[in-house]
């Protein structure tokens, strides 16, 4: 009999949301050894929050973006939140930040069939504001789950957002870029936001930079 490939999904949930549940807002992900079926694992995670209504962003969306990707990448890029594109395929980063991204991807000698990507956010934020602390509570489970299933060599965090939300800082994106962190045992690299580069073009070689300590971490410099 095949194992159950929810099983992991909600175990890593029900931990989680037991934290969430005596006030934890920066939890652990507890090491759990590699899961078997990935492509699985995040589909039985799609099922299960695809209808997720634990903030209020989930009765605005248009659709539930999740993510997209390799299930075994190894590398796995974060993001802020779906934007107006995003909201309407379901898929993210799509639209002119996406193009953006892409290139940053080609670039590095990858492909996004190769990578990972997803937000901290699930579900647009109206008027694509920023999001709020309990919207991104809210959706950190899911986040946090993702990794945890796709257990990436190195995690690209795209944005001050993604990045103060998985670190758990304040610091400015600005002084935390270009250096890797420790999170759960998996590298993190924090970086700008391409919608930023498209704002500040002349940052463009700054991301770069960072792109290239990544490349070098992953053996494809």
């Amino acid at each position: 009999m095949n194992a159950d490939p929810t099983a992991p999904v909600k175990a890593l949930l029900q931990f989680i949301e037991t934290e969430r549940a005596f006030g934890a807002t920066n939890w652990p992900v507890p090491a759990k050894g590699k899961i078997a079926d990935k492509a699985a694992a995040l589909a039985a995670l799609y099922e299960e929050r695809k209808g997720c209504l634990a903030c209020a962003l989930g009765t605005t969306r248009t659709k539930f973006v999740f993510g997209a990707g390799d299930p075994a990448a190894r590398l796995l890029f974060v993001g802020e939140a779906p934007g107006f594109d995003e909201d309407q395929q379901g898929l993210p980063f799509v639209g002119a930040a996406g193009q953006l991204l892409t290139k940053i991807i080609e670039a590095m000698k990858l492909t996004r069939e190769k990578v990972y990507i997803a937000n901290c956010l699930k579900c647009r934020p109206p008027q694509n504001r920023n999001p709020l602390p309990e919207e991104i509570l809210a959706c950190n489970p899911i986040l946090k789950a993702q990794i945890d299933i796709i257990h990436p060599e190195i995690v690209v965090t795209l944005g001050k957002f993604a990045a103060q939300t998985l670190l758990g800082s304040d610091v400015a994106i600005t002084r935390l870029r270009g250096r890797f962190y420790d999170w759960n045992g998996v590298k993190l690299m924090p970086t700008l936001h391409p919608a930023y580069l498209l704002r500040n073009p002349s940052d463009k070689k700054l991301v770069w930079e960072d792109m290239q300590k990544v490349m070098k971490e992953l053996g494809i410099a």
